[in-house]
């Protein structure tokens, strides 16, 4: 699958619930772990977390990646 067609049908800035969808039905828990960690590149704003797509796609990207960090 290419990138740039990588969740086409989301908006570029997507928030933690689409992220849980993004991820394959993750809990909200763990969405919100893997942010406040950093794992994935968010910005926050006030309490909540705003995330540009191509973060979840470079997250996906690189843990799936043979030999990665995971």
């Amino acid at each position: 699958m290419k990138k740039q067609r990588m969740f086409e049908n989301y908006p570029d800035v997507v928030e933690a619930d689409d992220l849980c969808k993004m991820l394959g039905g993750i809990s909200r828990k763990l969405a919100y772990r893997l942010l406040a960690s950093g794992e994935i590149k968010s910005v926050r704003i006030g309490h909540t977390y705003k995330i540009p797509k191509i973060y979840v796609i470079e997250y996906l990207t690189q843990t799936a990646a043979p030999g990665g960090d995971s």
